[in-house]
């Protein structure tokens, strides 16, 4: 049975319902990403690690989790803290975001360097993204990284610039976990923008360089680039879809292409696998589909 640990914040994640209404749901990259793991592979173990509060919305939130088929054990609970929030605003099917997350306990993750290592110990992979380590402390972010060292690390760099204190920090820590990992799974324009990056090839040549051994490069929908087994590969764009909210798009990407990779696929079937699911993701509101749908979109997978 694989075990797979996801690391990060988990947030209340209010969208759109009408003039004046907001949907209320339990979401978060990494969560969102473990969820569809969960789904996508229900003989594995897939568990979450984060911080919540002790109030009703975060028992709320344990309860999504839990209902998600997701392991809750490595979560700890703040007396102090609470859970964060965002806000989705669409335009033409493309999100944008309002947050407000200052009191989030998911802050205070990684203040134990010895549960943490204990925690790691318990399972076989290790996911997290950029999200995760920049709503850490530097010492946090200094004992998560230590923590990870010598394990196997899966990384989604998500860079998000507003939440680190400054570019070079963001860039050298980012830089840090994927020379950790095993397989990075970076957004082209997000890399773009932070590194200079030409083209998805200079973002998979660069963490490449940075010891990475497998990167898959995410670049909307235009051809992805793919660094394995040594030699630079281009694989082609996803089918198009007309989307209605983009939002969990790379986060399904990436549980699909793991599922698929973890399972024994080579990289360009996993890039199929990922590229399906973000394309039925992207055609329904919020990060997370209803189940009812993707138990279908299982089925038919597996039939």
């Amino acid at each position: 049975m694989m075990r797979i640990l996801s690391a990060g914040e988990v947030m209340v994640e209010l969208s759109g319902a009408g003039p004046g209404l907001w949907r209320q749901g339990i979401a978060g990259d990494t969560f969102n990403t473990a969820a569809y793991l969960a789904a996508l592979r229900p003989g594995w173990q897939v568990g979450y690690l984060t911080r919540l509060g002790r109030d009703t919305i975060s028992d709320t939130a344990v309860q999504a989790i839990a209902a998600a088929g997701i392991d809750i054990r490595a979560i700890t609970r703040d007396p102090d803290r609470t859970i964060g929030l965002y806000m989705i605003a669409l335009h033409e099917g493309e999100r944008s975001f309002s947050y407000w997350r200052g009191q989030s306990a998911a802050r205070l993750m990684a203040e134990d360097a010895g549960w943490l290592a204990e925690i790691f110990d318990s399972t076989d992979v290790i996911y997290l993204s950029g999200i995760t380590l920049a709503i850490l402390s530097p010492g946090g972010r200094d004992r998560m990284l230590a923590a990870l060292s010598g394990r196997r690390v899966m990384f989604d760099p998500n860079i998000r610039p507003r939440l680190w204190e400054d570019p070079q920090v963001m860039r050298d820590t980012i830089s840090r976990a994927a020379a950790l990992s095993e397989i990075v799974l970076p957004s082209f324009d997000d890399e773009a923008a932070a590194f200079g990056d030409a083209d998805p090839a200079a973002t998979a040549a660069r963490y490449a360089g940075a010891g990475t051994g497998e990167v898959i490069v995410k670049n909307g929908s235009g051809p992805l680039a793919l660094w394995s087994a040594g030699a630079l590969h281009t694989l082609p764009a996803p089918d198009p879809v007309v989307p209605v909210d983009t939002t969990g798009a790379g986060d399904s990407f990436n549980a699909g292409y793991l599922a698929a990779r973890l399972d024994g696929a080579d990289p360009a079937t996993a890039v199929r696998a990922g590229q399906r699911l973000a394309a039925l993701v992207v055609q329904h509101p919020g990060a997370l589909i209803p189940r009812d749908l993707l138990d279908g979109y299982i089925r038919e997978s597996v039939s």
